[in-house]
């Protein structure tokens, strides 16, 4: 073979190497993350989730790819939304909402789930047992059925004249409206409170429960746990004030905009090790192996300047019991 020859094969050699080992290295994952909340207020738990999946050495954009859905509300999107991530054959769904949850259940038994859910995953057939789920389902239960009674009694401990509370949830979140009004009224009798259940699914309906709630004369306010209710943080905490209703939520992110209370668990911890899971799965667990963590950071958090606004003094007691007190 004559120089030049040689030379200019050994080029085209060279050149097609990089193609082709290019073409032999696996595509990157896909993570499916669907959240019940917007992209603007969910950037904090969005964070929290790629810091779990980099304590597990997994890097968006480097490593993984993130595809993310905002259900702002509309869980009537889940079904087809599930359909079609199992279809793009995502490596895992990573649903952060009961509805979603449940949903992702429907429609894949291979592809693996990490989910947050707002109450015990057993009973709502996500998996066999907490210990060794044993389905392609695994993830962490976030308690906010079960503390529908401790919430309760804190607002009653807030202001104890208050008897006739209302109850704001969101029928389109199916599975949480029906946990709240499941455990609501056990926990109502047990405090001597008349409940007064009132739904709303937009902002507009927010309005006209609100309106509701003060023609009825209630005396308080407590909204259930929901995605949409948190989205709409300053329409709620602004009518509560514009009413002087007395109301308690499940997430801190509504007393930072001027709510009274909540009490619930440390969601930005739990998308965290939401993000763990999803890394450990990536790296070849099996969801069927990974017990459902229990969550196990609570947060009470008390807006001092919003009860002041109220006309409620706070007793001391309940200043100490808080993890958080908004001057």
């Amino acid at each position: 073979m004559k120089r030049r020859q040689f030379i200019t094969l050994l080029g085209g050699a060279a050149a097609a190497w990089p193609l082709a080992a290019r073409a032999q290295q696996p595509a990157m994952p896909i993570v499916g993350f669907v959240t019940g909340r917007s992209p603007e207020e969910s950037a904090r738990l969005g964070a929290a989730f790629r810091k779990g999946l980099n304590e597990t050495g997994y890097i968006e954009g480097q490593n993984v790819m993130i595809q993310y859905h905002w259900l702002e509300g509309q869980y009537n999107r889940l079904p087809s939304l599930m359909t079609d991530l199992v279809s793009r054959r995502v490596a895992v769904i990573a649903t952060l909402v009961n509805a979603a949850a449940l949903a992702a259940k429907a429609a894949t038994t291979t592809t693996p789930i990490v989910f947050l859910v707002a109450e015990d995953p057993v009973k709502l057939g996500l998996v066999a047992n907490l210990a060794r789920p044993g389905s392609n389902a695994t993830g962490m239960n976030i308690f906010f059925a079960e503390l529908v009674a401790k919430r309760l009694g804190l607002l009653h401990d807030l202001v104890p004249k208050a008897v006739r509370v209302a109850v704001l949830v969101n029928p389109g979140n199916t599975t949480n409206a029906e946990a709240t009004l499941r455990e609501i009224p056990e926990a109502a009798r047990g405090l001597g409170l008349q409940i007064q259940v009132i739904n709303a699914s937009t902002s507009r309906e927010i309005d006209a429960a609100f309106a509701t709630l003060v023609r009825d004369r209630a005396e308080a306010l407590f909204v259930a746990p929901d995605a949409f209710f948190v989205s709409r943080r300053v329409q709620l905490a602004t009518l509560a004030a514009r009413h002087a209703i007395p109301a308690t939520y499940p997430s801190r992110e509504v007393v930072e905009v001027g709510g009274l209370m909540s009490y619930g668990t440390d969601i930005v911890d739990m998308y965290r090790q939401a993000g763990v899971y999803t890394g450990q799965i990536l790296k070849g667990a099996k969801p069927a192996d990974l017990p459902v963590l229990q969550s196990t950071k609570f947060e009470f958090v008390i807006n001092l300047q919003t009860a002041r606004a109220l006309g409620i003094e706070v007793p001391n007691s309940l200043q100490l019991l808080a993890d958080e007190v908004i001057e």
